[in-house]
């Protein structure tokens, strides 16, 4: 549910706050307690991933707002947000490129 919703709304509010940069939410971990969710995000349309990423970063609070109102009804407590890269494409295609060559 936090993955669907807070890709939702990185869709609809991330076009004022990101530019043109293509965000997708691949992977989210949840402790236990639902007091920390760690999000990994794939980044595209951007030639510097950590200056995004940083600005994605600082954007925490107001996606975590956005992520409480789209499941206010459904989670009694809304995690904290830490966001991480996902370079599992990257990979991917670095080993597709060693085996190519």
């Amino acid at each position: 549910m936090i993955q669907k919703e807070l890709g939702n709304a990185i869709l609809r509010e991330g076009k004022g706050l990101f530019g043109g940069a293509f965000i997708t939410v691949t992977k989210v971990t949840v402790t236990k307690d639902l007091s920390l969710a760690k999000i990994y995000l794939s980044l595209f349309g951007t030639k510097d991933k950590d200056v995004l990423l940083a600005l994605v970063r600082q954007h925490t609070r107001d996606l975590r707002y956005h992520l409480g109102q789209g499941l206010r009804n459904n989670l009694r407590v809304i995690p904290d947000l830490q966001f991480f890269e996902d370079d599992s494409l990257d990979y991917i295609e670095k080993i597709d490129t060693l085996l190519k060559s």
